[in-house]
């Protein structure tokens, strides 16, 4: 009942994460601002064909035709996408004829996506991505598979446990930051069995990560914690395999940060918290810390206290209800890691690093 992420912005980051150079959305000027934006931090060019009342009435090929040739002559790109929108789709625009017309030397994926797609779910923008994705040659067949299989655990995750459940959530911005360091700080001082879980995806690895950012011998030496994460760099798309590959090399760097566990790649968050799960219930911590996607990990199922960090205020009632006994919220998670290639600051690995400063002052 309350809005949630539209296809037509998955369809953009699915695109930018095949690296493509160019996006030509076709569509009002309006459409997507925000996300094609931030998708310019990310050296994606995002380009409009500017739609206007009449060409709701009488169409806009020759528009679009128009807007691809000027976007090859500014920016000469190798592959180029070009996304719908409500408006062009509505009225039945043809994207993959104004692609032909163009005959620019590129490769440019079609994609005709509007907020309505399916069911309205995010993922079906990116599907519909990865299909045509791999219709062009740009993708394996297997490798679009693969992904489109996650892609829908994810929307099932999403519909049983997180903000796509049908009903209102009331946004909450989760427990005092502070009182839940200390509770972390403490347990491995105190010689408590501690268990961190990295099940995050994309880009927003480079913040959740800084959660585990310490360095655990300035609290207790001779408790280390359990560190699991979904950080394979064989797996996924080569941007998305990047991600894993820097924010391992950051932790270790750092703070001396290494994985015990890797449960599988940033793009298989709704089946590498099954993983965790398991080595979890054989490890039997007194505590577990889940960060980036908590809800994906069935918690009651978990022994010991639990602490869930997400990057939702909607998703903080939800965790609760899911049986985490404290949740901590991140804003702004996306927007704070786009274009990045190292681990960013969180207000929560901040506060987990300072009150660990002020008790070794003391």
């Amino acid at each position: 009942m309350h809005p949630r992420p539209s296809p037509i912005a998955a369809a953009l980051y699915t695109l930018r994460d095949m690296n493509v150079d160019v996006i030509v959305m076709h569509g009002p000027k309006g459409c997507c601002f925000r996300t094609s934006r931030l998708l310019e931090s990310d050296g994606v060019r995002v380009l409009t064909t500017g739609m206007s009342e009449n060409d709701f009435i009488l169409g806009a090929g020759e528009k679009l035709e128009d807007t691809l040739n000027k976007a090859y002559e500014m920016f000469h790109p190798k592959l180029m996408g070009i996304v719908g929108t409500c408006a062009s789709m509505i009225i039945g625009e043809d994207l993959e004829g104004a692609a032909e017309n163009a005959d620019l030397d590129c490769t440019i994926i079609p994609v005709e996506v509007h907020a309505g797609l399916g069911e309205g779910d995010n993922t079906e923008g990116a599907i519909l991505v990865l299909k045509r994705a791999a219709e062009y040659g740009v993708i394996p067949e297997e490798e679009a598979a693969r992904q489109i299989e996650m892609l829908r655990q994810a929307t099932e995750v999403e519909k049983t446990r997180g903000m796509a459940q049908g009903k209102y959530i009331k946004p909450n911005f989760g427990d005092n930051k502070e009182k839940i360091g200390n509770i972390i700080v403490d347990s491995i001082r105190d010689g408590r069995k501690v268990a961190f879980v990295l099940n995050v995806k994309k880009e927003t690895s480079y913040l959740f990560a800084d959660i585990l950012n310490f360095d655990y011998r300035k609290i207790n030496p001779d408790n280390k914690p359990l560190f699991i994460g979904n950080l394979d760099e064989n797996i996924g798309l080569p941007r998305i395999r990047s991600h894993a590959v820097n924010v391992k090399a950051n932790l270790k760097e750092e703070s001396n940060v290494e994985f015990d566990y890797i449960t599988g790649g940033l793009d298989e968050y709704p089946i590498t918290a099954n993983k965790a799960e398991e080595i979890l219930k054989e490890y039997d911590p007194d505590l577990t810390v889940v960060v980036g996607v908590p809800h994906a990990l069935k918690i009651e199922n978990v022994p010991g206290e639990s602490i869930a960090v997400t990057d939702g205020p909607r998703l903080v009632e939800a965790l609760r209800e899911d049986g985490y006994d404290h949740v901590v919220a991140e804003l702004d998670a996306h927007s704070k890691t786009l274009g990045v290639d190292s681990i960013v600051d969180s207000d929560f690995g901040m506060m987990i690093r300072s009150i660990i400063d002020w008790q070794n002052e003391d």
